[in-house]
């Protein structure tokens, strides 16, 4: 029996069917063999976007193209340096290592010498190398005053000079024509006096021909320095100095009238203007 509803619709009247049983589902239900292969594909749309979220923000662009269903070309940079070689087959690395074995070994006398020598580096920034370099390629007496110019460093830090190299008015006894063997540049006594470059200390002592407390330096080949009128010195015979090192202090020892370092550059045995030097 039914009965009309106020829209039209019809309303059984009797009771409502028994709801079907639900059928439980098989825990062994058979799994599509091609799923996971089906799964593991992506799409052209997926793969842009999996490259650009790597390679990031420069490559919306491409994401972008990409939706539109622009066909899509993608370059990827190299990320380190490309050599470029001529054409050829591929080498193997059964052939690198062939080539690499067929080298010879390099071998040497166990009594061989090896020296990494610096004295070619000849920059402002090494004077000492660039002295070396000098003595090492001719003797200090054929040396012109063009190279040797500015080899050798200031032995004070302030470099006044009050007497030239040669002849001069004696300070001493006031006669003409004396010659100078060196130039005399004012210092107060205990002014630090400084090494002009690097080498052996020959002399540390009292100089019996007016010098008073005297240092000498042999710089090689020939060339040395020498530092007079000292109130003292601090270093002794043999000993090695570097150029700046602190070798004396300077005084008015000897035959001088007041407080100034007397330096000397001596050429094999002989002395000579110190501006060529320094």
């Amino acid at each position: 029996m039914t009965t009309q509803t106020a829209r039209g619709r019809r309303r059984a009247a009797g009771p409502a069917p028994e709801p079907r049983p639900a059928v439980a589902a098989l825990a062994d239900r058979p799994r599509d063999a091609h799923r996971d292969e089906r799964r593991g594909r992506r799409s052209p749309f997926r793969q842009v976007t999996d490259f650009a979220a790597a390679s990031g923000v420069g490559q919306k662009a491409g994401i972008a193209l990409a939706a539109t269903g622009l066909v899509l070309t993608v370059t990827v940079p190299a990320t380190g340096p490309v050599a470029v070689t001529n054409a050829g087959p591929p080498v193997s690395s059964a052939s690198a290592e062939a080539s690499a074995a067929a080298q010879p070994d390099v071998t040497a006398p166990a009594a061989a010498k090896i020296e990494f020598n610096r004295s070619a580096v000849t920059t402002q920034g090494d004077p000492d190398g660039k002295l070396k370099q000098l003595l090492s390629a001719q003797a200090a007496g054929a040396i012109t005053r063009a190279a040797s110019s500015g080899s050798l460093g200031a032995p004070l830090e302030r470099m006044d000079s009050v007497s030239p190299f040669g002849l001069r008015v004696s300070p001493i006894t006031g006669g003409s024509g004396e010659f100078h063997r060196g130039q005399d540049f004012a210092a107060q006594c205990g002014t630090a006096v400084n090494a002009a470059a690097s080498g052996t200390v020959t002399f540390a002592g009292w100089h019996p021909y007016g010098g008073g407390n005297r240092v000498v330096i042999d710089h090689g080949n020939g060339l040395e320095t020498t530092y007079n009128h000292l109130s003292s010195s601090s270093v002794r015979v043999g000993q090695q100095v570097s150029r700046g090192d602190a070798v004396a202090m300077a005084g008015t020892t000897g035959a001088s009238t007041g407080c100034h370092l007397h330096f000397e550059v001596m050429v094999n045995g002989e002395v000579v203007d110190p501006t060529g030097w320094l």
